[in-house]
């Protein structure tokens, strides 16, 4: 017998408290949450079975802390291989390492563990949106070749596909001209049974590569490249041809530092506009994580970001809303004003602009920036060594100083690209 949370035939049972359109990650999470919580919940995804596709591989720190929060970790677990070490490089050189709970995994695997997690109160649906009708009062979701799905709330989760968005008036405005590259392909070790380091960072010096994470997943190791650099580029061409090659020949020592390896899957690319949805304040619906505004993948924050606004969603605005007899465009604003979500997508756009500078700027000043910043990296890392207790006051004032500087604005967000 056909499980029910993956019926192909709903029917009159499938209204629904809450239809979320698209089954990545974000919208699975929303779904685990909102199950969890009592509500019915409708998932609706083309997909039955996640497709492998190069999205984000690795997460830790603000990220891990997130899901334990929301008790979302364990099919993280399940999917993913952890490592607590990553030595960081940069000119060929040892510059610090970092200790911390970190996971690897490929997308769609953890994807799907995800999807294992959602409880019964949750149905899934799979299937190709055709249509939506929203209001304040109820949302009707036409997909392809079923019945209509009516829903009190429709949230958007489906990442950065335009098509359903358009159809309500919704459009992606970019907020910089800066397009990050990441590029991921898997490798295995040569002449040996074993790398010499299970993690490892290898940061450019402004020749357009921001950085190179390689790292355990299940099975083998990941290599992740994040550039500042046109696609069109011949250096990109040729990178695709011998990554290898000129991967050794752009970052000294890797070879020797981390061990001989070679290539061992195809190489896939991903090219990011940086975007944030334009009016999008409307009865009825709420759009999450990359569908509202797109994250720069060299940052690391994409994960954590699209985590503040399930976080945000599930957990305050939901439940309010979930008491009232209509959801109109002025409490669905609360959502995307919420302070805690704000700040998150404020520091995702700003972040990105930060590593464009530091990875591709080659004027004095950013070329001495760069050097001071690996500096004193690596003259805080010899007091670790030397002194734990001071190298943590010294941490504990860095981040008092940040938190002491005045509050992010929301002009970033409304701003013209950035140049």
């Amino acid at each position: 017998m056909m499980n029910r949370r993956y019926s192909e035939l709903p029917t009159s049972e499938t209204d629904t408290d809450i239809a979320i359109v698209g089954g990545g990650l974000s919208g699975t999470l929303a779904a685990c949450l909102l199950g969890r919580a009592g509500y019915r919940v409708t998932l609706i995804d083309r997909h039955r079975v996640f497709p492998q596709e190069f999205r984000v591989e690795r997460i830790g720190g603000e990220a891990i802390e997130k899901l334990q929060r929301l008790q979302l970790f364990a099919p993280l677990s399940t999917a993913a291989v952890p490592f607590d070490e990553i030595v960081n490089m940069h000119k060929g050189h040892v510059v610090d390492r970092t200790y911390g709970q970190h996971y690897g995994f490929f997308y769609n695997r953890l994807v799907m563990a995800m999807r294992s997690a959602l409880p019964e109160t949750v149905n899934f649906v799979v299937g190709q949106v055709r249509a939506l009708r929203i209001g304040a009062a109820r949302q009707r979701i036409s997909i392809l070749g079923q019945d209509e799905i009516t829903a009190r709330l429709l949230v958007i989760a489906t990442g950065m596909g335009d098509t359903l968005r358009r159809d309500l008036g919704i459009l992606h405005r970019q907020i910089s001209d800066r397009r990050p590259l990441a590029l991921g392909f898997s490798i295995r070790p040569r002449r040996s049974n074993r790398f010499r380091h299970t993690a490892l960072t290898y940061h450019g010096d402004g020749d357009g590569i921001d950085h190179l994470n390689l790292f355990p997943v299940p099975g083998t190791t990941r290599a992740n490249l994040f550039l500042f650099r046109d696609p069109r580029d011949p250096w990109v061409k040729s990178l695709h041809d011998d990554p290898k090659g000129m991967l050794t020949a752009a970052l000294p020592s890797l070879v020797d530092t981390f061990g001989d390896f070679e290539i061992s899957s195809r190489v896939d690319s991903w090219l990011t506009d940086i975007t944030a949805a334009d009016n999008c304040r409307q009865d009825g619906v709420v759009l999450i994580g990359d569908a509202y505004l797109t994250s720069c993948p060299a940052s690391g924050l994409g994960v954590s970001r699209l985590l503040t606004d399930v976080e945000r969603l599930c957990c305050t605005y939901i439940p309010q809303w979930m008491t009232e007899t209509a959801i109109d465009h002025t409490k669905i604003a609360a959502y995307y004003d919420d302070p805690e979500k704000l700040d998150m997508d404020i520091s995702s756009v700003q972040m990105a602009d930060h590593h464009f500078n530091l990875t591709a700027k080659t004027d004095v000043g950013w070329h001495l920036r760069r050097q001071f910043h690996f500096t004193r990296r690596h003259i805080l890392y010899g007091i670790e060594n030397i002194s734990p207790a001071l190298a943590t006051k010294l941490h504990q004032l860095k981040a008092k100083a940040i938190r002491a500087k005045p509050a992010l604005r929301s002009a970033a967000l409304n701003s013209e690209p950035m140049a």
